[in-house]
């Protein structure tokens, strides 16, 4: 098999194992929660080992250095191999993963997210009633 020299970075999120399926990582490129350098890029962008990238999932924050290349989805600690996480990233986490042990964010109790155009409506009759 010959080496590989780059890789679409929508594969190598999916086999790096930081999404679930490639959709999911071709629909988080697209909104702009991975960069590389800082800048936002396309699902079909290249990625080689040396790159640095930024990915962010739900509530954690990533700075990886691409290390190795892969099209497949192997073991986790295959998939642990084929990056490097910045110490300062690293930190960050752990930090922000203690922080969410101690006090839960307020906005994380709304099941629903934002109140529709009736809800605030009624949020609002109820609270001229007083």
């Amino acid at each position: 098999m010959a080496q590989l020299e780059s890789v679409r970075i929508d594969k190598w999120l999916w086999a790096a194992r930081f999404f679930k399926t490639r959709s999911l990582a071709q629909d988080a490129i697209e909104l702009g929660r991975v960069r590389m350098r800082g800048e936002r890029i396309k699902p079909s962008r290249e990625v080689k080992p040396g790159d640095l990238l930024e990915i962010t999932r739900a509530e954690e924050h990533f700075e990886v250095y691409v290390e190795a290349l892969s099209q497949v989805r192997g073991p986790a600690k295959e998939a642990q191999k084929l990056y490097r996480e910045t110490d300062e990233s690293l930190v960050l986490r752990e930090r922000a993963a203690a922080l969410r042990r101690i006090a839960k964010e307020p906005a994380a109790a709304i099941p629903k997210g934002r109140p529709t155009k009736r809800d605030a409506r009624k949020l609002r009759e109820f609270q001229n009633s007083f």
